[in-house]
């Protein structure tokens, strides 16, 4: 069981007391791909920690499409507002790619945050981290070239479900990235001729990481920095 909860980084740097505090006898669930976690407006059920799976966080609008704003892996969890007192997300969870995670009842979650202040501190801490994510997408959806959006994401999308090989269509891309269709497949060729990556049919496959972090924006590995710096 140890082992599994390594997956989830955040679990994995949980005291063995409040693991087990916290942690649903009957194991972790399966996620499948275009699952709805989490409406927006809704009363919270459950939080989710993920292991192998990746889950979208989206705006939506009567209008438009949704927009995601950021994508939550085995780093962290959904159901942030629970820990800042919140009863209610005005975001919904869509689970990009599927696999395995930890669902708790948000009840006993709040149980648990309130009985163990070194469980609250920790999640209290990763609150800031998402938040200073949140904040980096933004910034990086109105500075920076899709081409290195693009790349960026990718290398998000595969670090969360820990594969190279991602199931995504162009579609579900150019919303993802908040950009028309033929922006998403011009800036998907243009990694492709560079040699990171090969798509056909709805498949993705990462060829050269290290090419696509140079490619990447700087929020990449900034993120990816601060997320170290802060939960450590």
């Amino acid at each position: 069981m140890r082992a599994g909860l390594a997956k989830n980084l955040l679990l994995g740097r949980l005291g063995t007391g409040d693991l087990h505090a916290l942690l649903p006898a009957g194991g972790p669930v399966t996620l499948q791909a275009g699952a709805k976690v989490m409406n927006a407006g809704q009363r919270l059920a459950h939080v989710y920690f993920p292991i192998d799976c990746a889950i979208s966080l989206l705006v939506e609008t009567s209008d438009r499409p949704p927009l995601e704003i950021g994508l939550i892996g085995r780093e962290g969890m959904l159901g942030v507002p629970l820990i800042l007192g919140a009863r209610q997300s005005s975001e919904s969870g869509l689970v990009q790619s599927p696999g395995l995670a930890w669902r708790i009842e948000a009840a006993h979650f709040l149980r648990c945050l309130h009985a163990s202040e070194p469980l609250r501190r920790r999640m209290q801490r990763y609150a800031q981290v998402h938040m200073t994510q949140l904040s980096e997408a933004a910034a990086c959806k109105h500075f920076h070239k899709l081409g290195e959006r693009l790349a960026r994401w990718l290398l998000m999308s595969a670090d969360r479900s820990q594969t190279s090989e991602l199931a995504l269509t162009h579609e579900y891309l150019s919303y993802m990235l908040g950009v028309r269709r033929a922006g998403t497949t011009l800036a998907a060729r243009g990694l492709q001729e560079r040699g990171l990556i090969d798509y056909s049919r709805g498949h993705i496959a990462l060829l050269d990481r290290h090419g696509l972090e140079s490619a990447s924006c700087p929020c990449y590995a900034r993120g990816k920095q601060q997320y170290e710096h802060l939960m450590r």
